[in-house]
């Protein structure tokens, strides 16, 4: 399949071909595209457009471009289907987690109206278990769909008990093995069982090493135990060690983009989980609150400032290295979070290795400071600069590139420790405690040294 790309006049032509109601036509593109591509295309149509187009989908094809969709755009199509049609036409075709997915994005009274429609009451039952998983949870990711066969069963009892799962299932991974209670023993090799005879037994040749995560580990975990183990499915174990279900990578993959972007918008100043099509007063609320705190914190170091006020009149030079101050301090601060947060969030860092890490940033530390302090100290002889304001800027510099990275380095960790996200540390946060003590560093060591040489 040729890579696709999206352009307006392809987007005019479906249009016009919209319009004309020219099904021929219309198909015989869509065939030629994958579901992601046409979920791609849907959020350049109306909703009238995008429905005419829909329903001229196959039916596994309709349900794959569901998924496609982008939360706000699907969540605004579904609004306007039947719950009959959602039911029977789309939540059928799809996995159990994918169909969870896309029924917890309505409310409860719809929920419950699509799922009484559903005709696979296995299926609807294992929805209406995923849906009281935490999605942030192992369970909230797993599909109930999965291959199993019991260790008591000989060779030829799994083939044909696995002829009939595997109708439900898309992508065969692994065999799991489970006792006669369902728990989970282990895994079994289709090579094995191909070079088996047919009565050997699952218990003689299954491989008992597995790695399983429980229902209620956090989705970050899991993360990091596939990535850890290059795992591309991992399977989910209740309390007492029952097989439940599995995790595909593609679901974590979808995580991963998800708290990347959560990362991402934390670390600019955005509390909630926004989107760009979200309303004027959603996109404010997300956003007020950190400037807010910039706000708070640009009185506050005012008000440094202005404590100052009698040195930087004597001695108005000092007024031009006040931004870079300010800005280097603020850059130092967020690249040493940013490495912070993304190790945390990695895994990377452990309790044992906290104080090896401070130990590390303040070397790093150091020498960045060295650097720029020589760099700017240069730069002001060169240029004739007093010794006064040299020697500020140059101990003001060391002083604010140290302080930033170990306050980068350590406020993330300490947020860790008390159970709250360390993207928040990075960002306004950072840069604005970081302007106000690198203006109170700045100052107070320029009314020393010019005190010192009696400028």
């Amino acid at each position: 399949m040729a890579n696709f790309e999206l352009t307006r006049e392809y987007v005019e032509q479906l249009k016009v071909l919209i319009e004309q109601k020219d099904e021929t036509a219309l198909t015989g593109l869509l065939e030629e595209l994958h579901p992601a591509d046409i979920a791609e295309i849907y959020e350049e149509l109306s909703l009238e457009e995008a429905k005419y187009l829909y329903f001229l989908l196959d039916d596994d094809t309709a349900a794959d471009v569901l998924i496609e969709l982008e939360e706000s755009d699907r969540t605004r199509f579904l609004k306007a289907l039947p719950s009959e049609v959602i039911a029977k036409r789309f939540i059928n075709r799809m996995d159990s987690d994918d169909a969870a997915d896309v029924i917890s994005e309505l409310d409860e009274e719809r929920q419950q109206e699509i799922l009484s429609h559903m005709e696979d009451i296995s299926m609807a039952g294992d929805i209406v278990d995923l849906l009281n998983y935490d999605e942030n949870t192992a369970g909230g990711l797993m599909a109930k769909e999965l291959i199993k066969v019991k260790e008591s069963w000989n060779i030829i009892t799994c083939l044909r008990s696995m002829r009939r799962q595997a109708e439900e299932v898309d992508e065969v991974y692994y065999v799991y093995v489970v006792d006669n209670d369902g728990v989970l023993k282990g895994t079994l090799s289709l090579k094995k069982m191909l070079l088996s005879s047919t009565d050997t037994l699952v218990k003689d040749i299954y491989h008992p090493d597995v790695i399983s995560v429980k229902v209620d580990e956090p989705s970050e975990e899991v993360i990091n135990i596939m990535e850890k183990y290059d795992l591309v499915v991992l399977p989910v174990v209740d309390g007492i060690g029952r097989l439940v279900g599995r995790i595909t990578i593609d679901d974590v993959l979808d995580v991963m983009r998800e708290e990347a972007e959560k990362d991402y918008q934390l670390a600019s100043g955005i509390t909630d989980d926004v989107e760009a099509s979200d309303s004027v007063w959603r996109l404010t609320r997300a956003r007020i609150p950190w400037l807010f705190i910039g706000l708070v914190g640009g009185l506050f170091g005012s008000r440094v400032i202005g404590g100052f006020e009698g040195n930087i009149a004597m001695y108005p030079q000092m007024a031009f290295f006040m931004p870079l101050i300010g800005a280097m301090g603020g850059n130092v601060g967020i690249q040493s979070s940013a490495i912070m947060v993304q190790s945390l969030a990695s895994g990377g860092i452990g309790l044992d290795s906290n104080f090896r890490k401070l130990i590390k940033e303040l070397s790093v530390a150091l020498l960045n400071a060295s650097a720029l302090s020589l760099l700017v100290f240069v730069y002001n002889y060169a240029i004739g600069s007093s010794q006064a304001l040299t020697l500020t800027v140059a101990a003001a510099m060391f002083s604010v590139v140290v302080f930033a990275s170990l306050f980068g380095t350590f406020l993330p960790l300490l947020l860790d420790r008390i159970n709250i996200d360390p993207a928040v540390a990075t960002g306004p946060f950072i840069t604005t405690l970081n302007d106000i003590s690198g203006m109170f560093v700045y100052l107070t060591l320029g009314a020393y040294f010019f005190t010192v040489f009696n400028v």
